[in-house]
């Protein structure tokens, strides 16, 4: 099959939806049965970044900051230059894996990974929901066929948008072989940049913005003993996201202790390795449409303590400790019970391993590339 592939989530540091585009690209790409056309906003290529643009990490969030309309005014650009090669029997089928498909003359596979914009529109910078609001219905009804990455979602988009069920296809994630266990020789050199102790500490991973809910996380861990806390720091691994002033207030007399780490963006590798030196992830979000820092976490044989909303109990089922999101004293508890018994750690550590081999992105990949030869068919 000839693919149109949209790759714009490969031009930003790789959070959740950039790194499944990748995972899927580099998998779309390595396929003989295809052949894979990436756009990239400005142009088409055959061949999958595996770097981020300089400039996303700076100019980007600044344009979309100050700039009047500026999702609207790069959507209307980066839709010219994709009907550019985009015409009409030039490719079998277009993937959208990012939300908001482009107009297409053929069919299309859009791949929707929450609907958090219109669960807790708050916790979006308006812009981005407005520009939501009005791209994204029109291109999931043009759709053939919808990807999600969970039952959870596909019930939410049937729910909200009405689509036929039979429209609709729940494609788990995966963890890459980057994610496993790892004894501390592997782990020490990345630890030790961020002056951590393999197996005592507490880690949570996402962009910090409002709907982690990463506020809850240290209102919980500031409630633990101080005993506890000296011996097992906190460490918030991810890029400074939207509206992070509360989060900045709580922040500041936990970083000024020591008590709490800031590492801020890490590539892939130093990641891994972070993860798997914790003694826990904690992940309190308040809605995730998958959660893959968490299955990351159970590749590498470190038990969570996640919320129990949304996709999470999906993805976690019984290897880990579930609490209310907003209770904050229910994860404190959890954090203590997680620092004060190795036997339960030890315990499900093991179910999470086992779990997570449920999950892969080859297995992704190709129940993703069996949609598309499904949409392509007309099978529908």
């Amino acid at each position: 099959m000839r693919i149109a592939f949209d790759a714009i989530a490969l031009l930003s540091p790789l959070t959740g939806i950039g790194q499944y585009a990748y995972e899927l690209a580099t998998r779309l790409a390595a396929d003989p049965r295809h052949q894979a056309r990436f756009f990239y906003a400005v142009g088409w290529s055959n061949e999958v970044r595996d770097s981020p643009l300089p400039a996303a990490r700076t100019l980007l969030p600044w344009l979309r900051r100050f700039v009047p309309n500026s999702y609207a005014i790069s959507r209307r650009l980066q839709g010219a230059n994709f009907s550019r090669e985009a015409k009409p029997g030039a490719f079998d089928v277009y993937h959208e894996p990012n939300f908001l498909s482009f107009d297409f003359p053929g069919p299309t596979v859009t791949t929707v990974h929450d609907l958090s914009w219109i669960r807790f529109p708050q916790a979006h910078p308006v812009e981005r929901v407005r520009a939501m609001n009005r791209y994204f219905e029109p291109g999931l009804r043009r759709s053939a066929l919808v990807l999600t990455d969970s039952e959870f979602v596909k019930r939410e988009v049937v729910e909200v948008f009405g689509i036929d069920p039979e429209r609709i296809l729940a494609i788990p994630l995966g963890a890459g072989p980057l994610f496993r266990p790892r004894g501390q020789d592997e782990t020490r050199e990345a630890l030790l940049a961020q002056g951590l102790t393999h197996g005592r500490y507490f880690l949570t991973v996402g962009t910090l913005e409002p709907r982690k809910n990463l506020v809850a996380a240290l209102r919980a861990y500031a409630q633990l003993p101080r005993r506890t806390q000296d011996a097992f720091p906190l460490v918030l691994a991810g890029m400074k996201g939207w509206h992070s002033t509360e989060l900045d207030r709580e922040l500041a007399p936990l970083l000024a202790s020591g008590r709490v780490r800031l590492t801020g963006y890490l590539e892939r590798a130093d990641l891994a390795a972070l993860i798997a030196g914790a003694t826990a992830l904690v992940y309190p979000s308040i809605y995730e449409g998958f959660g893959l820092p968490p299955l990351e976490a159970m590749a590498s044989g470190v038990p969570t303590i996640v919320s129990n909303v949304s996709s999470l109990p999906e993805v976690v089922g019984d290897t880990g400790l579930l609490v209310e999101p907003h209770d904050h004293t229910a994860l404190c508890e959890a954090m203590h019970r997680m620092a004060d018994a190795p036997e339960l750690r030890a315990t499900l550590a093991a179910r999470s391993l086992e779990r997570s081999r449920q999950f892969s992105w080859d297995r992704c990949a190709a129940q993703t590339m069996a949609a598309y030869a499904r949409a392509a068919g007309g099978g529908c």
